[in-house]
């Protein structure tokens, strides 16, 4: 469609989509009246979104300029997400950070997972923050927003929480110390959520003390249990885990394509905590049988086994929903990029676009964010962001 103009882009500003002036400066449409600009680069062979404002807030010549310094900044060796950070934080309401947060991290127009994401920070956060400077906003002011529909919403409001906490860390200069204090805090102000779904998770504030209380236990059950948590993985794969599966040398879990629910092989890197369990299901090794986790027959564990042992310890939370625990921690706790915690949990790249620019598995920085992750589910790291180098 050729370049913008000034009066092409009041034009588009209620027609979502994406709309590109070229010199990857692109005007993205999220909804009626919600744009933001976003400047899309090549650099080092990888492609990589940079949210530079509102539409609402820069003009074209204004974004024009702004994706420049983008480039500028990648050819400098600096960080572009820096470049802001003093001169507009203090001037945007929580609305306006947020759409330039989405912005930056979404996917194609349209995509299932934006609408959702937008669709709850509107319905469920904007009423409350959206008129809000950043930086007015903490523990109070969230858990405010959350109260009506923390009890009665539990996963919602899970996600909702962990929308806000991720757009205050982007949006904040100070955003990751602040970010740091804040799970502990908004917990604090906000009463027990019920026990109830399907993939029910632990609030990750609690998996300490959990793991905790698992470190005494023996059983097999137990010890898978643990494994679980901290490998981040689903229950059918620690179940089904074989000792040829495992290479102790090189800390790294290799699980065949046929036991994953992508059908793609998913290498793990094991953390200290998570060595130190396998040694101890090293120890009681069953003779004739090459599961990790074997019952009493030298079979996989069963479906409920896992269950039972929550059960057992008087909770109704899920051994799926873990992996949730470990999603919230790492958006909340960690400057982890999005893509490298979605790989952790193996997820599939949503559509084939985005597929096709990521064929990396980011298992270096995976391994770091699971070593951070080890770290605090066994108390060794609380209130603090954990810095993760960048996907890029």
């Amino acid at each position: 469609m050729g370049k913008l103009t000034a009066t092409k882009v009041n034009a588009l500003i209620d027609k979502p989509g994406r709309y590109s002036d070229g010199d990857g400066l692109i005007l993205f449409v999220r909804s009626p009246g919600q744009a933001s600009w976003v400047a899309r680069v090549q650099h080092k062979g990888k492609r990589r979104d940079y949210g530079i404002g509102s539409a609402k807030l820069y003009k074209l010549a204004e974004a024009r300029d702004r994706a420049w310094q983008v480039r500028r900044a990648l050819s400098d060796g600096r960080d572009p997400r820096t470049l802001w950070e003093r001169p507009t934080p203090l001037l945007r309401t929580f609305r306006e950070a947020a759409e330039d947060y989405l912005a930056a991290k979404a996917g194609d127009a349209g995509s299932k997972r934006d609408k959702q994401r937008t669709a709850m920070l509107a319905a469920y956060a904007f009423p409350t923050l959206g008129r809000l400077q950043v930086q007015s906003i903490d523990a109070d002011r969230i858990a405010e927003c959350l109260r009506p529909i923390w009890t009665g919403k539990p996963e919602t409001a899970r996600q909702v929480r962990s929308l806000i906490v991720r757009t205050l860390r982007y949006a904040r200069p100070d955003g990751a110390l602040f970010v740091g204090t804040l799970g502990p805090a908004i917990a604090d102000r906000l009463p027990a959520q019920p026990t109830k779904g399907n993939f029910e998770a632990l609030p990750y504030q609690d998996v300490p003390a959990l793991m905790e209380r698992l470190q005494p236990k023996t059983g097999v059950a137990a010890m898978a249990l643990r494994l679980l948590i901290l490998s981040a993985t689903r229950s059918g794969e620690i179940r089904g885990a074989t000792w040829g599966e495992i290479d102790l040398e090189r800390a790294v879990w290799t699980i065949p394509a046929e036991r994953m629910k992508t059908r793609k092989a998913h290498r793990v890197p094991l953390s200290p905590q998570t060595l130190a369990v396998i040694e101890q299901a090293k120890a009681i090794r069953r003779i004739g049988s090459d599961h990790v986790f074997p019952n009493a027959k030298g079979l996989a564990l069963s479906d409920m086994a896992l269950t039972k042992t929550l059960r057992d310890m008087g909770l109704q939370c899920t051994a799926h929903g873990f992996r949730s625990s470990f999603r919230d921690w790492a958006a909340e706790q960690t400057s982890a990029a999005g893509e490298i915690a979605e790989a952790a949990l193996a997820h599939a790249v949503p559509n084939a676009v985005e597929a096709a620019y990521k064929r990396t598995d980011f298992f270096d920085l995976r391994r770091d964010l699971m070593d951070a992750w080890g770290r605090f589910a066994a108390g060794e790291s609380r209130g603090n962001v954990v810095q993760i180098a960048s996907a890029q």
